[in-house]
């Protein structure tokens, strides 16, 4: 067993307005360039970083999905400029685009050269993450997931440096969240600490951190959904649920799920939460037969009182589906995806280097059936 979290997590309420001071007690230089979107700006979000600070240099254009030739051209700039750290700000999307970044500044090439573990020659430079959705988990984990539009094909960087050496945790950055992406990010945060719970490579470690994100999702995601931004408590469960999801996913794996949500992502450049939502309770459908003991567990923590384990994981089956329509997530038909993608959705779900750890061995003709399920009953 191994369990590595090499990220200072500093998690709390209001606690960005001490960004500056944690910088200076974490880093040496902090000659700063900063990766975000234009939406985070124009909330006023980035706000609460650039006013801390002189002189940093700031890449708005990550988009939904990073693509990887708008992280190669933020590579050109980073290795141009030379800071000392890179600070990750937003959703998962900022924050995989900031790994990704860091990267190239101590690396030659374009980032699809490092596509897979290790390929790097140099550490990157330092990553100061600061999520402001309740979904992504990227400010603990060692992965960079960047889209290549040319494959259509969702590339995994990854590399025991690729954690962020510092993690900024503020609730108080999803007060203005709009209520579908609570839904879709907390429903992200969820599948995270599903499969971690689930998958093969789960071990003791990641148990005790699946579990208690587990716990922390279920008491708080819908209450944030319905009130993020008075309901402190709830606005705080789901936060931490969504960081302590990724110690456990980020130090286990994923499995179907993020398979095939992966794949509609890579083609069609749907929100990921949004495909992890859709597709969880229809996979979960498909392992049952070898994750019934651990779905059964999964639901005493969700509160269902069923001493018979088929019946409790069934049980919990249904209440993710109906968690699901409470929050408003869309169907797999809303998505407008054609049928005859199926097939090509069902390889890239194949090939996805996740595939192997799921509870369940899963063929590509196994991704199909599951496409046309969640489609027939959507």
């Amino acid at each position: 067993m191994r369990f590595h979290v090499p990220t200072r997590i500093y998690f709390g309420s209001g606690i960005i307005s001490q960004l500056k001071e944690i910088v200076e007690d974490n880093f040496k230089d902090f000659r700063l360039f900063l990766v975000t979107d234009q939406g985070i700006l124009d909330s006023g979000i980035a706000d609460k970083v650039l006013s801390q600070f002189q002189n940093i240099q700031v890449f708005d254009k990550v988009e939904q999905n990073p693509k990887f030739n708008t992280v190669n051209r933020a590579g050109d700039i980073v290795r141009e400029i030379k800071p000392d750290v890179v600070i990750g700000l937003g959703g998962g999307s900022a924050l995989d685009a900031a790994k990704a970044v860091a990267l190239l500044a101590t690396n030659p090439g374009s980032i699809e050269d490092y596509e897979g573990k290790g390929k790097y020659r140099s550490p990157p430079l330092d990553v100061l993450a600061i999520p402001t959705t309740c979904g992504t988990g990227s400010e603990v984990t060692w992965v960079s997931v960047v889209t290549h539009t040319e494959r259509m094909f969702k590339m995994s960087i990854k590399g025991p440096h690729m954690f962020p050496a510092v993690a900024l945790v503020d609730p108080d950055l999803l007060v203005t969240l709009p209520p579908p992406l609570v839904a879709s990010t907390g429903m992200d945060a969820l599948t995270h600490a599903i499969e971690a719970y689930t998958v093969k490579p789960a071990t003791y470690f990641t148990d005790i951190f699946a579990r208690e994100a587990l716990q922390l999702i279920f008491s708080s995601l819908e209450r944030a959904y319905k009130d993020i931004k008075t309901d402190k408590e709830a606005r705080e469960g789901i936060m931490l649920g969504s960081t302590v999801a990724g110690l456990a996913f980020g130090n286990s794996d994923v499995g179907a799920v993020h398979c095939v949500a992966e794949a509609v992502g890579s083609i069609y450049d749907t929100p990921h939460g949004v495909t992890n939502s859709i597709f969880l309770p229809f996979v979960m459908e498909f392992n049952l037969p070898a994750a019934k003991d651990r779905y059964a567990e999964i639901a005493r923590i969700a509160g269902i009182e069923e001493k018979d384990k088929n019946v409790a994981a069934e049980r919990l089956i249904q209440k993710i589906k109906s968690l699901s329509h409470t929050l408003n997530i869309p169907s797999f038909r809303e998505l407008d995806i054609q049928k005859d993608k199926f097939p090509e959705l069902a390889k890239k779900s194949f090939q996805n280097n996740s595939n192997p750890s799921n509870p369940r061995e899963v063929s590509e003709e196994d991704y199909l059936v599951i496409l046309e399920k969640a489609f027939s009953e959507s």
